[in-house]
């Protein structure tokens, strides 16, 4: 039974991500890069300190910039990081990350029209909180006529929030990693749902549904101000550990750069299978790194809306800092780590790869290595999870007409959510959010290239009087 649906959601899954919209997501980020004039890097110095400024610019807005920011990487920066790099490697070789890159280079720019276009089109509800992001710009800049098109968005980025990226990966992944240090050979167990469970599992599911029903029903401030002080400390942390780890092996990074780009081009295939490895890694490194840093999927741009700034180029180049922090450094050295270590040919899977890397990696012993990769995405998943509860609660939002009383309702669905995904299959869990990954991102791309001629003219126009 449970393999009969994961090759129906493969089947699924390989059509969704299948060779156009992988071209359609690398268009979009080429075409705008070359719009905005390679923005994502001549401004780049500029976007990080409007960040560290954290300045409120406008009376619109229920959060900071740097809030907003904290956020949307509290939503991008989850196991996509730790467990989604070590899948792609895995399943596309190495080169994998490598395609990451590319679609981290170019999503940058696809990020920053997001922010940009969030703050431009948002509106305020009549209870008085702001509301925007892929849904509003499309109705309000494309035009009520494609306002079809907005609801499309809404009900993708519903199940996401819902069904992939909010809840069952996130959680799946903390469990499998608590399960992993405090009864990996499944010890101590408990039958439920017709299948034998770790209590590591159960005990640690039940805590952290606890906590994020606790945190999201406060709802974007409560969630904003964990955001703020969890996410710096998280993301410092790993990177620090990974960096332990790229030091020790430094020799070793020229070999591994050298095995990562000619595996993203198949030239360590087999004669003949060149153009299938490069398509197979193409694919899963684009898909796993959209998967982590979001950029093109329109979730971004929902907590953008939530800023007090009323200049949308400020924002935009604050909201591209997300695709550099999570895709660019922490997914780099993630994929740096396992390719050095050579964990991803182990016939390792999911957490337990980056795992090994870390155990090999650290000159700790491996129990205290397995302990700071659990910790790390604990805290990464359970920011994840607040984060994508707020996105689908704007989605939901948009599509009851700002029906609080449904939004109520649904937070407990999404915390039933939480509390049912460790129980859910691993390749199933990440098959089902790769596919309404897809779904969402295709209405915000269309809305992107429909609206690139406002991005492109205001943000010459903040530029042109910048220099004034």
């Amino acid at each position: 039974m449970f393999e009969t649906i994961n090759n129906i959601l493969v089947s699924i899954d390989d059509f969704v991500w299948g060779i156009p919209l992988i071209v359609m997501i690398l268009a979009t980020g080429i075409f705008l890069t070359i719009r905005l004039k390679g923005l994502q890097i001549s401004k780049l110095p500029l976007a990080f300190k409007y960040m560290l400024s954290n300045e409120s610019d406008g009376n619109e807005g229920e959060i900071s910039s740097f809030a907003a920011l904290c956020t949307a990487l509290s939503a991008t920066i989850g196991t996509g990081n730790i467990v989604g790099v070590a899948t792609a490697i895995v399943a596309g070789g190495p080169g994998a990350l490598f395609w990451m890159w590319i679609a981290a280079i170019v999503g940058t720019a696809t990020k920053y029209a997001e922010g940009f276009l969030a703050i431009k089109y948002r509106t305020i509800a009549e209870d008085g909180h702001v509301v925007g992001g892929p849904f509003y710009y499309i109705e309000k800049g494309m035009g009520e006529k494609w306002k079809w098109l907005g609801k499309l968005f809404a009900f993708f980025g519903l199940c996401v929030g819902l069904m992939g990226i909010g809840t069952f990966t996130q959680i799946n992944g903390i469990t499998s990693a608590v399960n992993n240090f405090f009864d990996a050979g499944n010890v101590h167990t408990v039958s439920l749902f017709g299948r034998d469970y770790s209590w590591s599992v159960v005990i640690a599911g039940i805590i952290l549904t606890v906590v994020v029903a606790f945190v999201i029903i406060g709802g974007i401030k409560r969630i904003s101000n964990v955001a703020q002080v969890v996410v710096p400390f998280m993301a410092a942390g790993y990177i620090i550990a990974a960096i332990i780890i790229l030091v020790l092996n430094f020799r070793a990074i020229p070999g591994a750069i050298v095995e990562v780009v000619q595996s993203a081009f198949g030239l360590r295939a087999v004669a003949g299978g060149a153009m299938g490895a490069m398509i197979v890694a193409m694919q899963k490194g684009i898909a796993r790194g959209i998967f982590s840093n979001e950029a093109g999927l329109g979730s971004a741009p929902i907590a953008a809306a939530a800023a007090q700034s009323n200049e949308p180029v400020k924002q935009g180049l604050i909201s591209m800092l997300g695709t550099v922090i999570d895709t660019v450094i922490i997914c780099t050295m993630t994929g740096l780590s396992i390719v050095i270590t050579g964990a991803w040919d182990m016939g390792l899977e999911g957490v337990a790869v980056t795992t090994k890397a870390f155990q090999i990696g650290l000159p700790f012993p491996a129990q205290v290595s397995s302990f700071i990769l659990m910790l790390c995405l604990v805290f990464f998943a359970f920011t994840t999870i607040l984060g994508w509860d707020y996105y689908s609660e704007r989605c939901l939002d948009y599509l009851t007409h700002n029906n609080q009383q449904a939004v109520k309702i649904y937070r407990w669905i999404y915390i039933a959510c939480v509390f049912i995904g460790p129980y859910m299959t691993v390749s199933a869990v990440w098959t089902i959010a790769d596919i309404f990954n897809g779904l969402m991102a295709i209405p915000n791309l269309i809305a992107l290239l429909a609206l690139n001629g406002v991005i492109v003219a205001e943000t010459k126009a903040y530029f042109d009087k910048l220099k004034k």
